[in-house]
């Protein structure tokens, strides 16, 4: 049977009731693109093996911009993960899709500008196709666990990533909605951009904490309840979240037939001379090239 091992990448909230939920060993990973934003810790749910990274860091010191997303997912490759389940707090930039709600989406708006978004970029062309950002499996199957959570499931979404840290403008707000944007976060890229440049199939729950700022707030509210109402969501959501990736690491051994192309996605994108590539690089890059060098 082939090999299985999901990833699990906490955003906001999720990380501290993954490390409540699991004890298991942590290993600290050097990479060659520096350290992850901290120890993996290894585990298992229902036997499934699985890898947990809290993206934020311990204490949640690492601002959107500063997660070392290259080391993060090379450190999880290396491990041997083959699917990737990542959670990110984001805000609804839709009525229907209303706070402590759950989200699976399938497209996304890069908006970012000053992160790495590529392992090859200094030394290779390589041309990932990503016309769909999300693992079609590795998204059906958390939609097919949707009745483990007594909230609502939405099937379908696009994600627009900003850089942040600062929140969007009003008017922001509004074009990412003229845009066809869902849902406004900060962390979805690079991350899926690099997952699937290391042949990992990804898939993203977004977890809705609060309308964007195109929605106005209760005026009756002041900012210190208004805090408090989207940390009392964010705290909700965040629970519904891991009992969903907890039922969809349950049934993951659903995945182990399925041939995805996500699983090859570098096939045909080294569009360099292989011939030319330097032993340094080919030694470097072995962990995501070697099978086609």
């Amino acid at each position: 049977m082939p090999e299985l091992m999901i990833g699990v990448i906490g955003g906001t909230g999720l990380d501290q009731a993954f490390a409540a939920d699991n004890q298991g060993e942590q290993r600290e990973i050097g990479t060659p693109f520096g350290k992850p934003s901290g120890p993996i810790t290894l585990a298992q749910w229902s036997g499934v093996p699985v890898a947990l990274l809290a993206r934020h860091g311990e204490g949640h010191m690492l601002s959107p911009s500063a997660v070392p997303y290259r080391a993060n997912i090379y450190a999880l490759k290396s491990l041997g993960v083959t699917h990737i389940i990542a959670s990110g707090a984001v805000g609804s930039l839709r009525e229907q899709i209303q706070p402590r709600h759950l989200v699976v989406p399938d497209q996304v708006i890069d908006k970012t500008f000053g992160r790495e978004g590529s392992f090859f970029a200094d030394h290779l062309a390589v041309h990932a196709e990503f016309s769909h950002p999300f693992c079609p499996h590795l998204r059906r199957l958390l939609l097919d666990c949707a009745e483990a959570v007594e909230t609502t499931v939405h099937d379908g979404g696009t994600y627009v990533c900003m850089e942040g840290p600062q929140f969007s403008t009003q008017a922001e707000s509004r074009m990412h909605i003229a845009w066809g944007g869902d849902l406004i976060g900060m962390t979805c890229m690079p991350e899926a951009k690099l997952a699937r440049e290391a042949q990992i199939c990804y898939a993203l729950l977004a977890l809705p904490s609060d309308y964007d700022c195109w929605r106005e707030h209760d005026p009756g509210l002041s900012k210190l309840e208004l805090l408090n109402e989207i940390i009392a969501n964010l705290k909700q959501v965040s629970e519904y979240g891991t009992r969903l990736i907890q039922a969809a690491i349950s049934r993951a051994g659903e995945l182990v037939e399925i041939d995805c192309p996500d699983r090859k996605a570098l096939e045909l994108a080294i569009w360099s001379d292989k011939q030319q590539i330097p032993k340094k690089v080919r030694q470097e890059l072995q962990l995501l090239l070697g099978e086609y060098l």
